[in-house]
């Protein structure tokens, strides 16, 4: 998706991280982000895990039986999750989900679906066309076909 490397990091700089690629750029709208980072939608870009750099220690908080999320324990900024369920075959690589919000230059990548569509904020209102799918099953960005499916 994108040709060069991203950098970023939380609010008081002690974690950094670069990324050599992103596989994926989306919007959650899941319960559990809207409760974790206090707004009705979370911005997300997919990061295989061999392209992710990490400089610093951030806490983790385990969000679910298989997703951990990691944040700044100095100042709290959620940085990225992880997933412990082995890779789907379509993607054949564990991703890495990285908040846009924390990256340097966020306006370098640009999402292309909305996951857990079903769980949206209904009075939050996003006027695109992109793909919305009802649960986090994403298909691979290879195989979306575009438009807005509600």
């Amino acid at each position: 998706m994108t040709e060069t490397a991203l950098t970023g990091g939380c609010f008081c700089g002690v974690v950094r991280y670069r990324m050599q690629s992103v596989l994926d750029v989306g919007y959650c709208h899941c319960s559990r982000c809207q409760r974790i980072h206090g707004a009705p939608v979370v911005a997300w870009c997919a990061v295989p895990e061999e392209d992710f750099e990490l400089q610093g220690s951030p806490q983790a908080f385990r969000s679910s039986e298989h997703g951990t999320r990691y944040f700044c324990s100095r100042w709290g900024s959620h940085l990225y999750a992880t997933d412990s369920r082995p890779p789907s075959p379509s993607v054949g690589t564990r991703l890495i989900s990285v908040y846009v919000s924390t990256l340097d230059r966020p306006a370098l990548v640009v999402p292309q679906v909305h996951q857990w569509w079903a769980d949206r904020v209904p009075w939050f209102d996003t006027r695109d066309d992109l793909l919305r799918v009802e649960d986090g099953q994403l298909p691979h960005p290879d195989k979306r076909r575009g438009g807005r499916s509600n």
